[in-house]
C-alpha cells in the first residue's frame, strides 16, 4: 500500500513493479535509472520506489530516445538536464517579461503626454533655445 504522506505529496503513484508494467520494462532497468539518476522517484518511508504519472512518462521518453532514436544513456541523461535547464529558462524569462510589462505600465503613468527620444553620444556643442508660441 502506498504511503499516505507521499501520495498526498505526488498525487497517485505506482510502486516499481507497476511502474514498470506501464512503461513495459524490466523493473531491474528502473532501478537502474534510479542509480544512474536518469529518474529519480519518491520513496515511501520504508524506501520503497514510488513513481508519479510525471516519471511514467519520462520512462516512455528514455525508452523511445533508447530504442527509436538510438540514443545512449549517457546522452539520455544530458537531454534530460538540457530539457530541465531550458524549462527553467522560460520560467526566468516570463518572469522577466513580466516585470517589464510592469515597469512599462508604471512609466507610462508617469511619463503621460512625455516621449523618450534617443540621442546618440557626440562631441557636438548645441545651442537650444525654447520657441516661444506664435512664433514661427
Amino acid at each position: 500500500m502506498p504511503d499516505s504522506a507521499v501520495e498526498a505529496e505526488m498525487g497517485e503513484v505506482y510502486v516499481i513493479s507497476v511502474a514498470a508494467e506501464l512503461t513495459g520494462m524490466h523493473a531491474q532497468t528502473l532501478r537502474t535509472y534510479d542509480r544512474i539518476g536518469l529518474v529519480t522517484p519518491q520513496r515511501s518511508s520504508g524506501g520503497g520506489r514510488r513513481y508519479s504519472h510525471r516519471d511514467v512518462d519520462q520512462l516512455r521518453e528514455i525508452q523511445r530516445l533508447s530504442q527509436e532514436e538510438g540514443v545512449n544513456l549517457a546522452g539520455i541523461k544530458e537531454i534530460i538536464r538540457l530539457g530541465k535547464e531550458n524549462d527553467r529558462f522560460r520560467d526566468e524569462l516570463a518572469a522577466v517579461r513580466a516585470e517589464l510589462d510592469e515597469a512599462r505600465a508604471a512609466a507610462g503613468n508617469r511619463s503621460a503626454g512625455r516621449e523618450l527620444v534617443h540621442v546618440p553620444r557626440s562631441t557636438a556643442v548645441v545651442m537650444w533655445n525654447r520657441r516661444r508660441r506664435g512664433a514661427s
